[in-house]
């Protein structure tokens, strides 16, 4: 059988490693010779073991290009540690979940490409244990169909499983791995959202994404089938994860199970969706990150094995034909329907102002509405949206280089009180406080993101959450009204109701603690401040307080904890049947800040040079003599 992913193309491989992919060849001959220093556990340890396989088919691969034998019993160094384990995978479902995945994906690829090259009793020691470990992997699969991994479609365990299953399915020729792994992928393909968000958060999509991207290249490569425009995620999620940049690019929005706010970069995948597509930008970016801060990444990242272990593909999936194409170009402002998401900038310079606002349930619309179709017409249990949080209205603003208005990241326990929401009488959403807030919610449990514009630079959207609260607190308005401005400032509007008097709390998280500046409140963070304005009507108090947060991303590694304590500024109202608080956020730069501005108006807030004011169930957007109705 002909090596995977190299057939064909082994020559001019080898040509391109001292001139167009010179780059690409040195990163992975660096990694190699990282690995060279490194002492593989004899025992299995409690930790999750996916490094083995990329560090297989980083030296398996350099082996092929180069012949040179020092790769060659490298990799069987690491090959012969991971094939003596009984087991992959230790602390969390052995052999049938992330770690059988990883390691069945690196070494069907290290089978495939050193096979011929291996001494017999080895390359069959090896081909064995990939029977083993398919075999359990293929079998756990069938037998927890509709539930789990095993068709969780919007999941990354679900991509990597699979993908690690028809690779071995290539290599050993096992065309029943393969198939299943087809028509899963053919599911999940055309059941993804089409606007390329992921609601895993970026950490996630950086995790699992490349996954798909794996997957889809071996399937072309393999079997001639092309599904790179097979349903619309992967063509349009670049799109997406651009704009999910934290100005500057180096950091991004942290919605969903977010390590930290770096973690969120793949050299490797912003290539291949380049390649796929002809897309400048995602070469651009690639560039970008390569050259300027991919150390950072790689040692600061949460996310584990991380970027550095990628070498293999970065230098399979590159493709010197596609330019790089600067994104200042783009539109700063842009909506995703599916995952209820609207962002805003002011321009695509690094010390731009930058806000993110979202809602929508579970997974999204398209696997909120597809997986309730799935349990009703076949009992099965395919959403798992343990890494979605409850922050439907919640928002996030960056400005002059530093977070100022922020997100919670990774949770396990998640709540509302997070996120930058409103709580009555102290409570967030029905089901909060636990890894998966939105199992066995009702089908109507859906948030939503409605009423969205981008004119001119202003962005306008309107999220509803009432839906989400115990239905005992009878609340039957949550609704948010969200305005960016053309400079960066930030209006919004909470109208809520009850059938009874509650007490609603407004919630401000910021990294720092915020100090009050004559009635107002100054939120600085580095290099960016911003001025918080509480305009009422209903508020009768503001506090601060700390809102803790600890984690644990992985059961493969019970050791790994994330705490973090953000700062909150809390604005509550009197008991109130029906109540509203108007608020605006100015950024400036901390150390030359500017006067805060914002004063109400009738049925609005004005910043002197800009006017939001709101109408008739309308908003109206005010510059000089210029005006907008929404």
């Amino acid at each position: 059988m002909e090596p995977l992913l190299i057939a064909g193309r082994l020559d001019d491989l080898r040509a391109s490693l001292t001139t167009t992919h010179a780059a690409q060849w040195r990163r992975l001959a660096e990694q190699c010779d990282w690995y060279r220093g490194q002492t593989p556990p004899a025992e299995h340890p409690t930790a999750s073991i996916t490094y083995f396989g990329p560090a297989a088919a980083n030296l398996a691969l350099a082996y092929r290009l180069t012949g040179q034998r020092g790769y060659l019993d490298e990799a069987w160094r690491w090959i012969a540690t991971a094939i003596s384990y009984p087991h992959w995978g230790k602390a969390k479902m052995p052999d049938h979940d992330l770690d059988a995945g990883w390691l069945l994906h690196g070494l069907s690829l290290a089978y495939s490409w050193l096979r011929d090259d291996l001494a017999p009793d080895r390359a069959a020691a090896l081909r064995a244990k990939l029977e083993l470990q398919g075999e359990r992997l293929q079998e756990f699969a069938v037998e927890t169909e509709g539930s789990w991994w095993s068709s969780s479609f919007w999941q990354n365990h679900n991509w990597i499983c699979y993908a690690g299953l028809a690779t071995a399915g290539y290599a050993l020729d096992r065309p029943e791995w393969t198939a299943r792994a087809r028509d899963n992928f053919a599911q999940v393909l055309e059941l993804m959202p089409a606007d390329g968000s992921d609601s895993e958060g970026v950490v996630y999509w950086r995790y699992g994404v490349p996954w798909l991207a794996i997957y889809v290249d071996l399937l072309e490569r393999t079997e001639g089938i092309d599904w790179w425009r097979r349903g619309s995620f992967l063509e349009n999620t670049f799109t997406w994860r651009l704009h999910q940049c934290a100005p500057g690019f180096e950091e991004n929005v942290d919605h969903g199970d977010c390590h930290d706010r770096r973690s969120g970069h793949s050299v490797a995948l912003y290539y291949k969706l380049a390649s796929a597509y002809g897309d400048g930008r995602a070469r651009w970016l690639a560039d970008r990150v390569a050259q300027r801060y991919f150390w950072r990444e790689a040692y600061a990242s949460g996310v584990k094995p991380g970027v550095m272990p990628e070498a293999f593909y970065e230098l399979l999936w590159y493709d010197p034909a596609v330019e790089p194409v600067d994104p200042a170009g783009e539109p700063t402002a842009a909506y995703f329907p599916d995952l209820g998401q609207v962002t805003a900038r002011t321009s695509w310079a690094d010390d731009a102002a930058f806000v993110s606002f979202k809602a929508a349930p579970g997974g999204g619309h398209t696997a909120w509405e597809t997986a309730e179709r799935f349990r009703r017409e076949r009992g099965w249990e395919t959403l798992s949206a343990g890494h979605h949080h409850p922050d439907a209205g919640g928002f996030v603003l960056t400005a002059h280089g530093a977070f100022l208005a922020v997100d919670c990241g990774y949770s396990n326990a998640k709540r509302a009180a997070e996120h930058n929401l409103v709580l009555v009488d102290g409570q967030g959403w029905a089901g909060e406080g636990r890894y998966h807030v939105y199992q066995d919610l009702p089908y109507e449990s859906q948030p939503r993101l409605r009423d969205v514009a981008i004119v001119d630079g202003w962005v306008h959207a309107v999220a509803e959450s009432a839906a989400m609260f115990d239905p005992a607190l009878g609340v039957r308005r949550v609704e948010r009204t969200l305005v960016v401005t053309p400079r960066g400032r930030l209006v919004l509007r909470d109208r809520l109701a009850a059938d009874e008097p509650r007490e609603w709390t407004f919630l401000l998280h910021s990294d720092w603690p915020a100090d009050p500046v004559d009635g107002r409140w100054a939120i600085r963070s580095g290099s960016g401040m911003a001025w918080l304005t509480s305009l009422g009507p209903d508020v009768q108090r503001v506090e601060q307080a700390d809102t803790a947060i600890e984690a644990n991303p992985t059961g493969s590694t019970p050791s790994l904890r994330i705490t973090k304590t953000l700062r909150t500024v809390r604005i509550s109202t009197p008991r109130l049947a029906e109540a509203v608080f108007l608020t605006a956020l100015e950024p400036t730069g901390a150390l030359d800040p500017e006067p805060a501005l914002a004063r109400a108006i009738p049925d609005g807030v004005d910043f002197g040079d800009e006017q939001v004011r709101f109408a008739e169930e309308r908003t109206v957007l005010t510059a000089g003599e210029r005006v907008t109705r929404l």
